[in-house]
Formats: structure tokens, C-alpha cells, sequence
């Protein structure tokens, strides 16, 4: 007979507030001069699912994931989605086991990095909603993702449409992380064309 193992969904829920709570708490003990808008802006980001799934590819957690054979085959071990809730989850194992000091030792450093490099604008994680204020300002209207397929590594496949040419394929092991990856390599290049346009304006 097979192992039963429960899920972590209980976990990822304590998980979400012991995050949330430690980026609180660096935004307001280390940066006194940033504004309410700006700490709950950083919040957002820092705890998305994008950051923490990051920090956890950082951490190879995807390597000790125990996963359905559905998931295996399509890539759960890399998804965004599963990634962030193991993160969630190993955050509310670590306060469970040692309280919020443990989380702020194991954790506190790596979550700083991060708030650094949002309040500082050096990256942008909601790429989708960075190319939609893009588009809505310069076209007045939005970006368009096109599903085309699958790809040989049975990931999803996206075109994106801006002013009615394409202008970048994303992919990704759903439809989500294929959206998001080619709203980020349009955005990327869109803003590129901006700035050589203003430099040759320049000349």
C-alpha cells in the first residue's frame, strides 16, 4: 500500500500571513521613511507568487516536491503555483517549529533582497500589468494573448499582440506562466524601442 500524505494546504495559509508579517516587518523597522503606499505596494510584490517561487528554484525546492503523476508529467516540479505554496508552506513549518525569529533568521535576509530591489525599481514582477499601462498609453488598448499550442516539452505556447503585430511568444507549464512570460519579454522590448526612439530624437 502507498504512503498517505496530506496536502499542505493548511500550511500554505499559515504560510501566507508568517510572509506577509516578515515583509511588514522589515518595510517598517528598516526603511522609516518609506511611505504607507509605497510598503503596501513592496508587500505585494515581494510576497507574489512570482518572488516566492523564485526564492524557492534559489532554494531547489521543486527537487522535494511530492507530487501526482498528472503534475509530474506537466511540469509541477517548475510551476509557479506550486513553487509559491511550497514556499508558503515550509514558512509556516519554520514558525510552527521555532516562532517568528526562526522564519527571520532563515528567511529575513533573502526577503530584504528583495524589498532592496523593489524600492529601489530595479524589477518589475507584474510584467502584465506594467505592458497593459504601457499599451493603454500609448495605443489605448490592451495587449492581446493568442494560445496557439504546445510546444515539444509540452509547455504552453502564447503570442502576444500589441497594436495588432506580434511582438513576443511566451511559454510556460500553464496558460498563466506562458501570459506572464511573454508580458514580460514585450514589455522589455517595447520599452527598449522607446528609449532608442528618444536617444535618436536626441541626435
Amino acid at each position: 500500500m502507498g504512503r498517505q500524505i496530506k496536502n499542505n494546504e493548511r500550511l500554505e495559509f499559515l504560510g501566507d500571513a508568517v510572509v506577509e508579517l516578515i515583509v511588514c516587518d522589515i518595510l517598517y523597522r528598516d526603511y522609516p521613511d518609506a511611505t504607507e503606499g509605497d510598503m503596501a505596494k513592496v508587500k505585494g510584490a515581494v510576497a507574489s507568487e512570482e518572488v516566492l517561487a523564485e526564492i524557492a528554484q534559489q532554494y531547489n525546492v521543486g527537487k522535494y516536491l511530492f507530487l501526482g503523476k498528472g503534475e509530474e508529467k506537466t511540469g509541477g516540479r517548475s510551476r509557479s503555483s506550486i513553487l509559491a505554496d511550497a514556499m508558503e508552506a515550509i514558512a509556516a513549518a519554520v514558525y510552527i517549529d521555532g516562532g517568528l525569529d526562526a522564519v527571520k533568521k532563515t528567511f529575513g535576509p533573502m526577503f530584504k533582497k528583495y524589498v532592496e530591489i523593489f524600492l529601489s525599481g530595479q524589477k518589475i514582477f507584474d510584467y502584465k500589468t506594467a505592458l497593459q499601462e504601457f499599451t493603454q498609453d500609448k495605443y489605448r488598448e490592451l495587449p492581446e494573448y493568442r494560445v496557439i499550442g504546445m510546444d515539444e516539452e509540452n509547455r504552453y505556447v502564447v503570442e502576444l499582440y500589441v497594436h495588432g503585430s506580434l511582438v513576443a511568444t511566451g511559454t510556460g507549464t500553464s496558460k498563466k506562466d506562458a501570459e506572464k512570460d511573454a508580458a514580460r519579454k514585450a514589455f522589455e522590448r517595447l520599452v527598449e524601442r522607446k528609449n532608442e526612439s528618444c536617444r535618436e530624437n536626441d541626435l
